[in-house]
């Protein structure tokens, strides 16, 4: 039996930028980005060039490889065309492969908020579609307030549909925009809409206003819809958007879908899945829903007794889905029986290969919970993940040992008499016993520090030129001014790379510290690595034709 394809559409980057409380820097957006094609879906919205200067420099280069790279915004204005539209050319402009238009399905919308009429509407949605795709991009039309507009007046919202189909759209989006939308009237409307478009060229966006934004997706995926847009952990405007975290494994994973559809995640990227949703509330700076299904931490906790007992025998007692395919662990609290199977997928990551019965790794489990317990969290910093395994394996080399440092900040007054601000940090450092010191100044103590460390490294100084600090964030863990601090920092090299460590203390430069320290920990491990690869394969004997 041939499964159909469906296609799936984040828009993290765009709708989710709408969540209260949420601002992505350019640097998120391409770290996020990166995470998105790690999962597998098949496009990615990354924003509204030329609306806010972080889109607009998002999209001065393709930042894909696998995915459809798209923008988002506006059908042409009414009394322009969309060739003389400033707002359309932007998108056509972008280096966006896909565009994904906005417009209204709803006639009392087009009357009120655009205060024109649905024929000069319709008239903008063919036109705007035209130009784009005469632009070679893949035109997307997203039909904003779908589903009441059907319901206010079917006739105008099936013309959105056909006409922006004739005008060479390859996917029309059902929008259920105020998220108020029942699951019955989804499969209803939908239905009506098939008879006039193919399920193939048909898309569904809801949102979570009633909490049944993944209901509604999978109602219209029933019915016949080929594509679903949504977000990472559900984020959006005001409840959210259909939670792709919780969609995916739910269509990988349960029989009634998974013999029906086909989707880009495989078992391996699914594998991901946890700590993908992890890593982006730590970039949020936010703690991770523990009751979220399939990846909070309480996803596969039972507490001790006839549940326990029940598991112990046999997990799918008390389990719909195996925590390890959605890259979960489970918890019994009793006999906390849990996370080998994650820690030797986060070691093939990084090519550190260990049998399962070795003992190390139950040293390195006991010491990854009880770093968990203080407030670390390596969910979002692989980097320093990495560099703990190799400590605590016993195949972390010895680099450089930090002797002491110490950061100063001072307020004074200069000539002219303006208040000012000077920070001072040394570090002192020891490299095959020799002792090296270095005294920088930076714009506060954390830059400080990170020029000081990186300002004699020795015979590693060559190595760790291209690194530099790329987004730094601080998370108290709990109230006060003594508060526990973790700090992420992001670094990047020439190479492109990307990675990020993590520092805990009640101290926020000593934990900003340790994650520095980690960085260029991290650096130098990756950069042996390599150079070992390249001395091996040299080594290598040629083949011998014939």
């Amino acid at each position: 039996m041939s499964r159909t394809r469906l296609y799936l559409f984040d828009t993290t980057l765009r709708d989710g930028a709408q969540t209260a409380g949420v601002e992505f820097s350019l640097e998120d957006k391409i770290a996020i980005t990166e995470m998105l094609e790690q999962l597998g879906v098949d496009y990615i919205e990354g924003g509204y060039p030329g609306a806010n200067p972080v889109d607009t420099s998002f999209f001065e280069q393709r930042r894909t490889k696998r995915a459809t790279f798209t923008a988002f915004g506006m059908t042409k204005r009414a009394g322009r065309s969309a060739d003389n539209d400033p707002g359309v050319q932007a998108l056509l402009q972008s280096k966006a492969d896909a565009t994904c238009f906005v417009a209204k399905a709803w006639d009392y919308q087009v009357e009120l908020a655009l205060g024109s009429t649905t024929e000069e509407h319709l008239e903008g949605l063919a036109d705007t579609v035209r130009v784009a795709a005469a632009a070679g991009k893949e035109v997307l039309i997203d039909l904003e307030h779908f589903f009441d507009g059907y319901k206010a007046n079917p006739t105008y919202a099936l013309a959105c549909v056909t006409t922006a189909l004739d005008a060479g759209a390859r996917w029309v989006v059902l929008c259920d925009t105020n998220g108020g939308t029942m699951p019955s009237e989804v499969r209803e409307i939908v239905s009506a809409v098939l008879s006039h478009a193919p399920g193939e060229k048909l898309g569904i966006h809801p949102h979570d206003d009633t909490g049944q934004a993944v209901a509604n997706a999978l109602a219209a995926i029933e019915m016949g819809v080929c594509q679903v847009q949504g977000t990472l952990n559900g984020l959006g405007e005001r409840c959210g958007n259909t939670n792709l975290v919780s969609l995916i494994p739910t269509l990988v994973l349960k029989p009634f879908y998974a013999q029906r559809f086909e989707t880009g995640i495989t078992p391996e990227r699914l594998a991901r899945l946890t700590h993908i949703s992890r890593a982006f509330d730590d970039r949020l700076n936010r703690a991770p829903a523990r009751q979220a299904p399939y990846v909070g931490a309480s996803a596969f906790a039972t507490k001790a007794g006839i549940h326990a007992s029940a598991l112990l025998k046999d997990f799918s007692t008390y389990e719909h889905v195996t925590p390890e395919s959605v890259g979960n662990e489970r918890s019994i609290m009793v006999s906390q029986q849990a996370g080998k199977s994650n820690l030797l997928t986060a070691l093939a990551r990084h090519d550190i290969r260990i049998e399962k019965d070795d003992q190390r790794l139950e040293k390195l489990l006991a010491e990854v919970k009880q770093r968990e317990a203080f407030g670390y969290s390596y969910d979002g910093a692989d980097a320093s993940f990495c560099v703990l395994a190799h400590e605590v394996l016993g195949t972390l080399p010895s680099f450089f040992q930090v002797e002491h440092y110490r950061a100063m900040v001072e307020r004074r007054h200069n000539a002219q008499g303006e208040e000012m601000t000077v920070t001072e940090a040394v570090v002192k450092l020891r490299i095959d016993g020799e002792l090296l010191m270095s005294v920088a100044e930076g714009n506060g103590p954390v830059n400080a520090l990170d020029q000081a460390l990186r300002k004699d490294l020795g015979k590693y100084s060559a190595l760790i030129e291209d690194v530099e600090l790329a987004d730094f964030k601080v998370r108290i863990l709990d109230g006060g001014t003594g508060a526990v601090t973790r700090v992420l920092v992001e670094s990047r090299d020439g190479s492109g790379e990307r990675w990020v460590t993590i520092g805990v203390s009640p101290n926020i430069i000593d934990a900003s510290f340790e994650a520095l320290y980690e960085s260029i920990t991290y650096k130098l491990l990756k950069t042996e690595a390599a150079l070992v690869s390249t001395v091996t394969a040299q080594r290598r004997p040629a083949l011998v034709a014939g």
